[in-house]
């Protein structure tokens, strides 16, 4: 099973190689349906899911090899360790199954309904606290995400996950994946099930909604700054001059853009990745002063950048800066660290965090500023929690995404976590803005259509004109809630 979880890996982003699972899966089935014990079922599925997520996240030994001198001995093991965890939740399903023992064809969705609940627990690892970050859950690479292929195929396929999020989605594939090892008269109804999908992420795209004339331009700003020159700092003024110079380069490119839209009235705000200010933003007057002067025409500017506050408390932030003189208006402070990158859990004896250990926020909110339509900041691995992006009672109307994926590598990972961008715009019907220090930079429309693209390791900088957000989809008002009734009920009914 571990080879055929390896394989499974091959569905994710950039590769896209779906066809795999219906050999993959149905062959995990069928091991854990001729079980001798529940244990033997339990081995099946943790293998399975050991070699899945092995695969999956074999490029977070990019990051270990940046800090190669600190933590040399992680870097043969460092995805097996997380994998090593991750294999409880798919053993977990296979356990459940094996409890269960379903027979004929009902075995199919009760197997697909455990599978995704017991998935969706991964964003839920462990309680945190301001006091106390554990672990803050690790939704990386759900199934659904397979989904988003691409292009315009893609866009046809994920939106679906406006209904039911990308978590109905791993449902879904996993239904169409193993439907025909029952025999030649299952395989249409998962073709129709197929069709279906289809039919309805053809029909559902059309056009954007008219902006709100307080709809911004966003200037995207990709510094392209190495990894290991952002750790050392040694050349703190470089890194300023170099974002000050795209600063200014980005808000001609909107004034040209405004004027050519004949839009003159339209805000232009311009957006700096991750941590990229290289100091103390708060204290550092002058540095604001001449960012907002060389910024002149922008309504505010979005910096990204580690705070502290009076008690010394770290923080990884966005900081909202407004003109003529650079003062800090609002900010947000992410609220789900990475563990054992930002956070160090309490569970674990030894010190692992590279640097000081960040303090979380205390949630995602919507900001209100002066002649901007409502927005919400995420923070990089943040974007990953499906139905956790948005303050429901204060909906925004885009969201801005920055985020340092320098530590992944020229890997599968910038387009792992690309494509979870892309899914939430789909399943909350906003648009999202994703700034990212060596990229990959993208905008989506609330469909999740691509609207502008800076690649792997480039330095550019591009404006771009905001289209406006769509109703609030049905997976905006029931949230992970739909998945989750979806599959218990599946595995219910199933059972009667």
């Amino acid at each position: 099973m571990l080879g055929m979880g390896g394989l499974s890996a091959l569905t994710f982003p950039p590769l896209y190689f779906l066809p795999i699972l219906a050999l993959t899966f149905p062959c995990l089935l069928y091991r854990v349906d001729r079980a001798a014990s529940k244990k033997s079922a339990f081995a099946e599925g943790y293998w399975f899911g050991f070699g899945l997520h092995t695969v999956g996240l074999s490029w977070l030994v990019n990051a270990i090899l940046i800090r190669a001198n600190d933590f040399w001995w992680l870097v043969p093991i460092v995805s097996p360790l997380c994998a090593m965890l991750l294999g409880i939740w798919t053993g977990a399903a296979t356990l459940l199954y094996a409890y269960i023992r379903p027979k004929t064809w009902r075995r199919i969705p009760v197997f697909a309904g455990l599978w995704t609940i017991c998935d969706m627990t991964r964003a839920i690892l462990l309680p945190s606290s301001w006091w106390n970050p554990i672990l803050t859950g690790f939704p990386w690479n759900p199934l659904g995400s397979s989904w988003e292929w691409p292009g315009k195929l893609g866009d046809i396929w994920i939106q679906l996950a406006a209904v039911i999020g990308v978590d109905g989605l791993t449902f879904l594939t996993l239904l169409i994946v193993l439907t025909p090892i029952l025999g030649k008269k299952f395989i249409i109804p998962s073709g129709i099930l197929l069709m279906g999908w289809a039919i309805f992420g053809l029909i559902r795209l059309g056009p954007n909604p008219m902006a709100d004339p307080k709809t911004p331009i966003v200037v995207i700003e990709q510094g392209n700054i190495a990894e290991g020159e952002k750790i050392a700092n040694n050349n703190p003024f470089m890194i300023f001059q170099t974002y000050l110079r795209l600063t200014g380069e980005g808000i001609q490119k909107a004034y040209q853009l405004r004027e050519k839209q004949h839009e003159p009235n339209r805000p232009i705000v311009f957006a700096w990745p991750e941590s990229a200010f290289p100091g103390d933003l708060a204290s550092d007057e002058l540095a604001r002063k001449l960012l907002m002067q060389q910024a002149s025409k922008a309504t505010a500017g979005m910096i990204g950048a580690i705070t502290w506050n009076a008690q010394k408390q770290i923080f990884n932030s966005v900081a909202i800066l407004s003109p003529p003189d650079g003062q800090i208006v609002a900010k947000y402070n992410k609220s789900k660290l990475v563990p054992f990158g930002e956070s160090q859990p309490a569970l674990i004896p030894f010190h692992v965090v590279p640097g000081e250990a960040l303090t979380p926020g205390e949630k995602v909110e919507t900001f209100h500023i002066p002649d901007l339509t409502a927005f919400g900041a995420l923070i990089c691995y943040e974007v990953i929690f499906s139905g956790q992006i948005v303050d429901s009672r204060d909906r925004p109307k885009w969201l801005l995404n920055i985020t340092n994926d320098a530590w992944y590598g020229d890997s599968a990972g910038p387009r792992q976590h690309l494509a979870a961008v892309r899914l939430r715009a789909v399943e909350e019907g906003i648009p999202i803005v994703r700034v990212a220090n060596t990229g990959i930079s993208a905008v989506y429309d609330s469909y999740g259509r691509e609207q502008m693209r800076i690649g792997w390791n480039q330095q550019k900088v591009e404006a771009v004109s905001l289209s406006g957000p769509l109703s609030p989809t049905i997976f905006s008002y029931g949230g992970r809630w739909i998945p989750l009734l979806l599959s218990i009920l599946c595995v219910l009914l199933t059972m009667i």
